[in-house]
C-alpha cells in the first residue's frame, strides 16, 4: 500500500535513512562511488527536506521516494527500497503512483549510469535519457525526462 509520509516525524526519517542507506550502498558499489550524499544524510536533514514523502508500507516500510514539483516539472531526488525487498515491484508501484498523480507534468531524475536495474525501470515508463553527468572523475550519472 503506497502511503504519504511524514518525513519530519523522528521515527518516520529514521525509517527512511535505514532503508537509503542500505539501497545507496547497493548503488554505490554498483558505481564504485561511496560519495552518494544520501548515504550521509543525517535523520535531521531528512526531517528538515522540502521533498514530498511516499513510501510502499507492507506491515512496515519497504520503499520510498521522494519528489519536488518545480514550476510544473515532478523532480525525484530518491527512489529507494530495502535491499531485502528488491525486485518484487515495490519501486514500480512508488513510481506508478507518483506518475498518476501528476499525469500532466513532465518527470526528471538522474541516477547512477553503473545502476542498469534503475535505468531499465524508469526507460519501462516511458523515459528517456537526456545526458549523462560527471559526478566525481570517472563516476557518472545518467538524467532521465519523461514528458508528458
Amino acid at each position: 500500500m503506497i502511503i504519504a509520509l511524514n518525513h519530519q516525524d523522528k521515527q518516520t526519517a529514521e525509517k527512511i535513512q535505514q532503508i537509503q542507506q542500505a539501497a545507496y550502498r547497493v548503488e554505490a558499489e554498483l558505481m564504485g562511488f561511496f560519495g552518494i550524499p544520501q548515504l550521509r544524510e543525517t535523520i535531521c536533514e531528512i526531517q528538515n527536506s522540502t521533498e514530498l514523502f511516499i513510501g510502499y508500507n507492507e506491515e512496515q516500510l519497504r520503499g520510498v521516494l521522494s519528489y519536488k514539483v518545480e514550476e510544473g516539472v515532478i523532480d525525484i531526488h530518491r527512489l529507494v527500497v530495502d535491499s531485502a525487498h528488491f525486485r518484487k515491484g515495490i519501486g514500480r508501484e512508488l513510481l506508478s503512483e507518483v506518475l498518476k498523480k501528476y499525469r500532466t507534468h513532465d518527470v526528471k531524475v538522474s541516477t547512477g549510469s553503473a545502476n542498469h536495474p534503475a535505468i531499465s525501470l524508469y526507460k519501462l515508463f516511458g523515459f528517456q535519457e537526456i545526458g549523462v553527468i560527471e559526478v566525481a572523475p570517472d563516476i557518472y550519472c545518467t538524467q532521465l525526462y519523461l514528458n508528458n
